[in-house]
């Protein structure tokens, strides 16, 4: 049975239940082990002489399907930058010798950014502790991310 309002109408059905304390002590412990997990991976890129924004464009690069690599605009969509910031951070990764740019001889307007060895090696070190890390944390990750599951029913 639901609940009636001070009225004594039901409440629509599509109507959202309020959040509650509960509620907001799960979305607040998500947020403090996302920011936990971004501060902790960002001083091991910064370890490994890259910057957080280096990283996952490596990891952009790396997971791209297509073997010549991703363009800079499926790059602005991956990375939800726009077109001019991925030009900017390629420019710097390059300089950096972790991406080259290698121009699409069929379509000569198209460029695609392929990582260099050394930026495959650091993205590969950088991948491991990474992995070892979400392991090590796999339990407590599960238990915050099942507090976000169905809610359980209520007596009627």
């Amino acid at each position: 049975m639901r609940r009636r309002d001070a009225t004594g109408a039901e409440p629509p059905a599509d109507r959202p239940r309020p959040v509650g304390d509960d509620g907001y002590a799960r979305l607040a412990a998500l947020r403090a082990g996302i920011r936990r997990y971004l501060a902790w991976a960002e001083q091991r890129a910064r370890e490994h002489g890259m910057t957080p924004a280096q990283v996952q464009l490596a990891l952009a690069v790396r997971s791209c399907d297509d073997p010549a690599g991703p363009t800079l605009t499926e790059l602005a969509d991956t990375l939800l930058l726009r077109h001019h910031s991925v030009v900017g951070l390629v420019d710097r990764a390059a300089l950096a010798g972790l991406v080259e740019r290698v121009r699409d001889d069929a379509r000569p307007t198209h460029v695609h950014v392929r990582l260099t060895a050394e930026g495959a090696e650091r993205l590969e070190a950088l991948s491991l502790l990474h992995l070892r890390w979400l392991e090590q944390h796999a339990p407590e990750l599960a238990e915050t991310w099942a507090a976000f599951g169905p809610p359980p029913p209520t007596a009627g």
